[in-house]
């Protein structure tokens, strides 16, 4: 289901504040760094991810292929940093960056 308008406003006041979990540098999207993924996306819903990538069209391709493999939402990508969201429907409220900030 894709993002509102105003949910993505409101992700992007969030993930301004956030820094970075996931780094993706020159070796690409590894079974790892899918995995990490996986884990922040599970832990945090709201993720901020850098890419270490010198081509733009690289880090779009990368930034797709962690939306597809990931199963998120792109909310915001701007230069090196793209911000992601995948819904939780049993949220950790310590974890949770979108409960976290709402209240």
């Amino acid at each position: 289901m894709p993002l509102t308008q105003e949910q993505k406003k409101q992700f992007k006041s969030i993930g301004h504040h956030l820094k970075p979990v996931l780094i993706v540098a020159d070796n690409g999207l590894t079974e790892g760094v899918l995995a990490e993924l996986d884990r922040a996306l599970n832990d945090h819903e709201l993720i901020k991810v850098q890419l270490r990538l010198s081509e733009r069209e690289d880090r779009q391709a990368a930034i797709v292929a962690l939306c597809q493999s990931g199963r998120a939402e792109l909310v915001q990508s701007i230069g090196k940093v793209a911000l992601l969201y995948r819904k939780n429907p049993k949220p950790n409220r310590n974890l949770s960056n979108v409960i976290r900030y709402q209240g």
